[in-house]
């Protein structure tokens, strides 16, 4: 069985070694204090890696380093390498801290990220809006050695990066009217792990994530379902995996371990969906083990 765990102390005096998945973000675009935007991060090793940048990633980060969890450094200051899966903005609002906090705090290596078609302008209009504070940094009394540098790479659907540590792979979510929204398989020499990202159900996450270590994926309760207007029905069945549609896909998959993550808010009721009526409902079909995530668990 199984067992998850949060991040603890007892990380800090344990080997860099395999592969650890860390739950920075696991929340919705509702401003739930206990959970920050979505934001996934894979450690190989001493080597960090981030899928998605919601809301709170560099803080949660802070919290992880300060839990054991030291390969992102003081600071986040060793996150160089970022995967993004859509342009929505709770998946996107860290993006301004996830690029300055860290080079404030030490960091002078480029950030590389891979994402769909857009993150380009984004990225130069968010280093445009802080232009007045990067150059204050430089030029005024800190004196920072260099600005921020952050090279963008828009992606098509394939392997998009690999090193000696890890290989990654974009699949097409399934994400309503927004094209450009992709998933994640990542193989380590360890694991292999697979995020959803915003998806509607797609044979391309039975594809990828066919026996994969850990299959981390978004739902919504069927129940809460039931609760919401026509219109946000319509929403949810378009853009977003019912708790029945998600167990379906994961009779197929056979991950080792589903991990359910950015549990859609039931709307006019107001909250997150109750974990113990999600889980109730994935686990009516699917006999496989299965959690939900919160933020700082570590996998």
């Amino acid at each position: 069985m199984h067992t998850r765990k949060r991040a603890s102390g007892s990380l800090a005096a344990a080997k860099h070694q395999g592969t650890r998945v860390v739950m920075l973000g696991t929340g919705t675009p509702g401003p739930d204090p206990d959970r920050s935007g979505p934001a996934t991060a894979i450690v190989v090793g001493d080597t960090p890696y981030l899928v998605d940048f919601g809301p709170g990633v560099v803080r949660r980060m802070a919290a992880a380093y300060r839990s054991g969890v030291t390969a992102f450094g003081l600071g986040a200051i060793n996150l160089t390498t970022i995967f993004l899966t859509h342009l929505h903005a709770d998946h996107t609002l860290g993006y301004p801290d996830l690029i300055l906090t860290p080079w404030i705090m030490g960091r002078r290596a480029p950030l590389n990220i891979y994402g769909p078609q857009g993150l380009k302008p984004m990225t130069k209009h968010v280093m445009k809006a802080w232009q007045i504070d990067i150059a204050n940094r430089t030029i005024g009394a800190e004196k920072l050695a260099a600005v921020p540098r952050v090279i963008v790479h828009e992606i098509k659907p394939g392997r998009v990066y690999g090193d000696t540590k890890i290989k990654v792979t974009a699949f097409l979510a399934r994400h309503g009217e927004l094209k450009n929204a992709f998933g994640y398989r990542v193989d380590t020499p360890h694991r292999t792990i697979v995020i959803s990202g915003d998806t509607a159900p797609t044979e391309a996450i039975v594809e990828h994530g066919s026996g994969c270590d850990i299959l981390i994926h978004e739902a919504y309760s069927e129940a809460t379902y039931r609760m919401v207007t026509r219109k946000w029905q319509g929403y949810r069945r378009a853009y977003h995996t019912s708790s029945r549609e998600l167990a379906e896909m994961a009779n197929r998959a056979k991950p080792k371990l589903l991990v359910l993550y950015h549990r859609a808010n039931p709307g006019a009721i107001g909250g997150p969906n109750s974990e113990h009526v999600l889980l109730k409902e994935v686990r009516q079909l699917y006999k496989g083990e299965v959690v939900t995530g919160h933020d700082l668990d570590v996998f």
